[in-house]
């Protein structure tokens, strides 16, 4: 996979800060499918910083992986702030990390509805004894494009969490 440049200069600021501050990051990833590790483990160096990622792209995967209840993902969806609240505490929960970022979202051009359209995206990140930041944002284009963005923010705020 070829990585675009703007991730990966992001994943170098992400990989450049965290080394410095003796951080590990772990990555739990729905409709990016492993773009954001991707661009992570693009960079020399990385080892240093990355500690896992996780492609949960089913509900059962996110169950099963991360912990997410079943009960909030019946009552909301995959593509909410608290599923994506809760796949970041769950990364962070069994993984010896320091940071975690999730992502869940709809890439399209399908699967969108009114109340979730194509490019709603949402983002959390955790860290250890502080409250998770969960975020939704809409996105446009292609189904590539839409991906490419939803990582891009990713990665940005991973380094604003681990820099908190």
């Amino acid at each position: 996979m070829t990585v675009p440049p703007e991730l990966t200069q992001l994943a170098h600021r992400l990989i450049d800060h965290c080394r410095t501050n003796g951080q590990k990051v772990t990555v739990a990833e729905s409709c990016t499918g492993g773009m954001v590790c991707a661009a992570i483990t693009s960079v020399a160096g990385s080892s240093h910083v990355f500690h896992e990622g996780l492609v949960a792209y089913s509900n059962e995967a996110k169950v099963r992986a991360l912990g997410v209840a079943t009960e909030l993902l019946e009552a909301k969806g995959a593509v909410n702030i608290e599923v994506a609240a809760a796949m970041a505490e769950g990364s962070l929960a069994r993984t010896q990390a320091d940071v975690a970022v999730a992502i869940t979202g709809i890439a399209g051009p399908d699967g969108g509805t009114e109340d979730k359209p194509v490019g709603q995206v949402c983002i959390a990140t955790a860290r250890e004894s502080q409250a998770v930041m969960a975020q939704e944002f809409h996105f446009h284009g292609s189904r590539n494009e839409i991906r490419v963005q939803a990582a891009a923010r990713a990665l940005q705020l991973c380094l604003t969490a681990a820099r908190a």
